[in-house]
């Protein structure tokens, strides 16, 4: 039985191949946020930074909330994705129940009233992008697996598992490069 191939698009997630040793996207998952002709956006979902938001935002509420490496553009400015919907206004729906963005201001104060939990939010530092040539050549390289996104796997999975935990999902093929030692060289 042949497995379904996903096109990327909105929503989705890119799997990077547990051969691809580029410092930033080596075993990393990456959910898109936008996909047209002209490129595509997302963020890495599984590297933290050890970082609080409030250290590393000046006048941010202070806000138990991890900080992740989004991706290697626009390292110097902040992203978000919740769940929050419309309770912050001008937010972008990526899929039901997780959205990006949206009026920073209203979320300072929400977070301020302790209106909001640091469970419903994902800060990112810069995002990862691709011109709209680049991300199908790398796919024809085979250096990515796209699937499904589901909620769980944006806010609630263990950053530290969630390529492999995907991996192993997706069945017997993929759970076996799960599996695949980071550092062959080493065995």
């Amino acid at each position: 039985m042949k497995k379904k191939k996903f096109k990327p698009e909105k929503g989705r997630l890119l799997v990077s191949e547990p051969f691809l040793h580029d410092p930033f996207f080596k075993r990393s998952v990456i959910l898109l946020t936008e996909h047209s002709d002209e490129g595509t956006v997302g963020f890495i979902l599984n590297k933290p930074i050890n970082v609080k938001l409030n250290e590393a935002i000046d006048d941010f509420p202070k806000f138990d909330a991890e900080l992740y490496l989004g991706g290697p553009v626009q390292r110097d400015s902040l992203y978000y994705i919740h769940t929050l919907g419309d309770t912050i206004a001008e937010s972008v729906e990526i899929f039901e129940g997780i959205y990006w963005g949206g009026n920073f201001e209203v979320l300072k104060v929400l977070i301020e009233a302790n209106k909001v939990d640091p469970s419903e939010l994902r800060f990112f530092m810069g995002y990862a992008g691709w011109d709209s040539e680049q991300l199908d050549g790398e796919l024809k390289k085979q250096s990515w697996i796209v699937t499904n996104a589901k909620i769980k796997h944006i806010m609630d999975t263990d950053p530290s598992i969630l390529w492999k935990d995907i991996l192993k999902k997706l069945g017997k093929d993929y759970a076996m490069l799960a599996n695949f030692s980071e550092y062959p060289s080493l065995n």
